[in-house]
């Protein structure tokens, strides 16, 4: 096979990229048989972001631990011809902050003719594409506007990356290593369209499962690799995560930061108690008997229907609710830990949760990444350059699905 920018033979691969966009991308090998390297200039810049959530994945059916799974996927990646691999923690950083801001937002001006509250969470898509399509109004209003972690990224890589490395984002083919199914519907969200020239954030997404089965099958020769960063040729260090058992934990950083700002109450560990299952979770901050804030962490489709329920009928105690739509949480997503049968792998999932807890928790608000991307990528934390990258709206029942969109 021969290059269309060059005739040299066997200078590039097709990749075929996620059946739901069925489209591909020229990934150039780092060079030829003869020791002599392509044009690369000629090629899209092939990059891609892996979720925390990922990771612990990874270690469990490799049995190693966090970081040398990291280093393991970056090198195959790699091997692949991929030339940048990022950590999404970043965007997550963002969206947090972002949520948080808002919810404080929204309890200030929260009244009972113009109800802001509760606030729900925005991060997932299978749950967000559900209060769209199906729910409507009223529960679309009650959704964070912040973006979600896998769109801020495609924002960071499409824009601000690009900006950096002298690319237009077009050249620039990115790629999502996710937990599940639902990140590929939202890499077809319109929304996902970041300000740099209409270029879609994200141009295909892959699943943890679907990674391990390249790397099974694959007999390439693979030399680990240090996850790049957004910032140049620094690498990643230690990999972190954010304060949640299964997920990006943007319950427990809420409410800390709204116990501060709001109550001026420092709150060290976050206690859980469950209620009708394990996947329905609540927390209070009470002070003197009165209850202050009362979050919910709402896990699985089953205890979203009766928080969906309870809302409608205007029944619902919560200021707060995170809500994701695999019961278990983001580490139990259906791109990892199921059998071949499609059933939960148990004890597979045992074994990623204990990863997960052992990776050092990072706060959002000390992360001086963050601080310098809000100053020199958004020109201040609350300038329109944030709202319009961070940020969303959100489309009734009404909305023309796209063709290619699931049928709830």
């Amino acid at each position: 096979m021969k290059c269309e920018h060059c005739t040299r033979k066997e200078c590039s691969k097709k990749t075929k990229t996620d059946d739901q966009e069925n489209a591909s991308v020229d990934v150039p090998s780092p060079a030829h048989e003869n020791g002599e390297k392509c044009d690369t200039s000629k090629h899209k810049v092939l990059a891609v972001s892996v979720c925390p959530q990922s990771l612990p994945y990874f270690a469990a059916k490799f049995s190693l631990s966090v970081t040398d799974a990291s280093r393991r996927l970056c090198g195959f990646l790699k091997s692949l011809g991929v030339h940048y691999v990022f950590d999404t923690t970043i965007a997550a950083d963002f969206s947090i902050l972002e949520s948080q801001k808002e919810f404080v937002r929204r309890f200030r001006q929260h009244n009972e003719e113009e109800p802001t509250l509760p606030m729900l969470t925005s991060a997932c898509p299978g749950w967000v594409r559900y209060a769209e399509r199906v729910l409507g109004h009223p529960v679309t209003p009650h959704l964070c506007t912040a973006k979600s972690p896998q769109q801020i990224m495609g924002s960071l890589v499409k824009d601000y990356f690009a900006r950096r490395q002298n690319l237009s984002p077009d050249k620039i083919f990115h790629v999502i290593v996710a937990p599940c199914y639902d990140k590929k519907l939202e890499a077809l969200q319109e929304d996902v369209l970041t300000a740099s020239r209409g270029s879609r954030g994200t141009d295909c997404v892959l699943t943890s499962g679907e990674i391990t089965q390249m790397m099974e099958q694959s007999d390439l020769s693979v030399r680990d690799a240090a996850l790049d960063t957004l910032f140049g040729d620094m690498k990643e260090e230690e990999v972190r995560r954010h304060d949640g058992a299964s997920s990006d934990g943007y319950l427990a950083h809420i409410f800390r930061h709204a116990a501060k700002e709001l109550f001026n109450e420092d709150v060290g560990e976050v206690t859980y108690r469950a209620l009708r299952n394990k996947d329905f979770q609540e927390v209070t901050l009470e002070k003197s008997g009165e209850v202050l804030l009362r979050f919910a962490a709402a896990y699985g489709f089953r205890n979203i229907q009766n928080v969906v329920l309870k809302l409608k009928k205007g029944k619902f105690p919560y200021h707060f609710v995170e809500v994701l739509a695999c019961a278990g949480g983001c580490l139990n997503g259906r791109g990892q830990a199921q059998t071949e049968d499609g059933c939960v792998d148990k004890a597979l999932l045992q074994k990623m949760k204990g990863i997960y807890t052992d990776i050092p928790v990072r706060l959002p608000e000390t992360s001086s990444h963050v601080q310098e991307l809000y100053q020199e990528w958004l020109d201040g934390t609350d300038s329109p350059r944030v709202q319009e990258a961070l940020h969303t709206a959100y489309q009734g029942p009404g909305h023309p699905a796209n063709s290619r969109d699931i049928k709830w």
